[in-house]
């Protein structure tokens, strides 16, 4: 199955990135990062599309 078609949930997403699910619903709240996200209801979902971007775009080469 294509990344951008898997869509995990909070929790799911939040283990996948190494932090905690209280984390992830600051970062949706805050916009501190520009992580996409479904809403359906009350429900939010991430693709795995999306979260992988964001890693991509957070890796470094060097510390300064």
């Amino acid at each position: 199955m294509q990344d951008n078609k898997i869509l995990l949930n909070n929790s799911e997403a939040a283990a996948y990135l190494g932090v905690t699910e209280g984390t992830m619903m600051v970062w949706r709240s805050t916009g501190r990062y520009q992580i996409p996200f479904i809403k359906v209801g009350r429900l939010v979902r991430y693709r795995l599309n999306d979260l992988n971007n964001f890693l991509d775009s957070r890796t470094q080469t060097k510390t300064a």
